[in-house]
């Protein structure tokens, strides 16, 4: 075996991380921003794009390749930041996402654009993760909640004015400038980390598990291309979607097995032994499933079936995201008074679970008042699990492992929003095809045939009883898909009831003593040396 020992050098005295948090905090928060709004200010400036480079027949691709390189990375950045200092790996990741930004700007046809996105997502792969691992060494669980809220407002920008911002900057600047955006903030945020960002060095004496991070890479590609491609590219039992299910599992099972006899895992799976880990997992899971197929539909629904406008569709998400805001700020302020927080995961279920099911019940002649509040109900649920998810996993794991803890919940979250699109999209598609053909028979069947999902123009373009026809399916395929969403909130709810509320680590002699089942957990959240 090989010797795993971390030597650690300190650049920073104990008093002089709290003077710059604030600080360290706001580089945080842009580069959050950064990581959230990319696809979204890309994925309005797509038909422009398509329109001057071609390449229509790949259009999936300059997103599927973000996507997937962010996905397979993730969890390797989380562990680099454990191994080697959180510093030097975020500030890479930061790095090699402006490089991919810089050259996607430049490109000039479809193949090179596809290219640099895979680089971009790269780069994004280290972005969440650091900023969730750099808050967990900052600033201890018992604190974090103040800064929820923070964390939760730059999401809720994010998903509003992510296609306002794009549209804004494609129809001035031209779509090269959706990706040279993020040059000037990135450059403040890396400024910012450099100068003020103290924590210690690392300095590993394992190898990097190479085979480990290979097999994870396979296996959560496959995984990927099985959700992104089935039922739109390839039938869902096609020998491709077989195919690349059959490797994932293999990449998978291979990798736990691997993972047990490496020298320094990718994932150490000892950190499963966390009952709330595991479970603080499995929610985040179903949160991205549940959430992401939410803001996929309702802007879907609310431009078909109720006439809004798709040019303000972030701002048809406003009651849902609004209402994630102000819960998770005040979420955050309880758990910070009280060191309580199991009561958060069990109210976010059941709110999630209701708010969906009234999503559910949404028809032809629902009004956007009515929605608006569905809406909101189903953002109170969100505000209760999001933050809430990290957190708790991040308190039961030692510090050691602050990084794959992170890098795993949000490769869990990611995973489950990808599962979330596929399933409920597939759901979706099926009912508004029946419904078109039972409704407006032949003429409903072609309508639909290429993809169930029309834009305004396509809807502008269909006669009227076609129209209304389209306006039920949309309406029927919702319904479908929410109530799939509300019977897996269910399984969120089940296993918040099996939380253990373990006291938080924080500063202060009431928040000494063990905080989870492990008890080397009880580490500061940052440990000059």
């Amino acid at each position: 075996m090989a010797d795993t020992r971390t030597v650690e050098t300190d650049t920073a005295t104990p008093d002089k991380q709290p003077k710059s948090v604030r600080v360290v905090m706001l580089a945080l928060m842009i580069t959050m921003m950064l990581a959230m709004l990319d696809n979204m200010i890309v994925g309005t400036a797509m038909p422009t794009i398509v329109g001057e480079l071609g390449g229509l027949e790949h259009l999936s691709w300059v997103v599927t390749s973000y996507t997937l390189a962010t996905a397979a990375s993730t969890p390797i950045w989380g562990k680099l930041g454990d191994m080697y200092g959180r510093k030097g790996a975020f500030l890479s990741s930061i790095v090699i996402f402006l490089l991919g930004s810089a050259l996607s700007g430049m490109a000039q046809d479809m193949g090179q654009l596809i290219a640099f996105r895979a680089v971009q997502g790269l780069g994004a792969g280290g972005l969440m993760v650091g900023v969730m691992a750099i808050i967990g060494d900052l600033v201890p669980p018992r604190e974090r909640g103040k800064y929820q809220g923070m964390m939760a407002g730059v999401m809720a920008i994010a998903m509003i004015g992510g296609p306002l911002v794009g549209g804004t900057i494609t129809d001035h600047w031209g779509w090269r400038w959706a990706f040279y955006i993020n040059l000037p903030l990135g450059v403040v945020a890396l400024g910012l980390i450099t100068a003020v960002l103290h924590l210690p060095k690392k300095r590993s004496q394992a190898r990097v598990d190479y085979l480990g991070a290979a097999l994870l890479t396979v296996g959560i590609t496959a995984i990927v291309l099985v959700t992104t491609w089935g039922g739109t590219e390839y039938a869902w039992g096609s020998a491709r979607i077989m195919e690349l299910i059959g490797i994932g599992v293999a990449a998978l099972v291979g990798f736990v097995f691997w993972q047990t006899r490496a020298a320094e895992p990718i994932v150490p799976l000892h950190i499963f032994r966390s009952r709330n880990f595991t479970l603080m997992s499995l929610i985040g899971f179903i949160t991205g499933f549940v959430m992401f197929g939410a803001t996929l539909f309702l802007p879907l629904y609310q431009q078909s079936v109720q006439g809004a406008s798709a040019t303000n569709s972030g701002l048809l998400l406003l009651p849902m995201l609004g209402a994630m805001l102000v819960t998770s700020m005040v979420a955050g302020r309880i758990t910070t008074s009280s060191g309580r927080y199991k009561i958060f995961p069990i109210v976010g279920g059941v709110l999630l679970i209701i708010g969906l099911y009234l999503l559910s019940t949404m028809d032809t002649g629902t009004s956007r008042l009515t929605s608006g509040v569905f809406m909101a109900v189903v953002g109170l649920g969100m505000g209760c699990l999001m933050q809430i998810t990290m957190l708790v996993a991040q308190n039961s794991v030692e510090m050691k492992d602050m990084g794959v803890a992170s890098s795993s919940s949000t490769l869990f979250r990611t995973l489950g929003s990808s599962f979330g699109v596929a399933i409920m999209g597939a759901l979706f598609n099926s009912r508004v095809e029946d419904v078109m053909a039972e409704r407006a028979g032949a003429l409903g069947a072609k309508v639909t045939e290429q993809s169930a999902q029309l834009d305004a123009a396509g809807l502008a373009q269909l006669p009227a009883p076609t129209r209304e026809a389209y306006q039920y399916a949309v309406s029927d395929g919702t319904h479908a898909a929410f109530v799939l969403g509300a019977a897996v909130a269910v399984i969120a709810l089940v296993a918040a009831f099996f939380v253990k509320e373990v006291p938080l680590r924080g500063a202060g002699p009431k928040q000494e003593g063990p905080t989870d089942e492990t008890p080397a957990a009880k580490a500061p959240a940052v440990e000059p040396v």
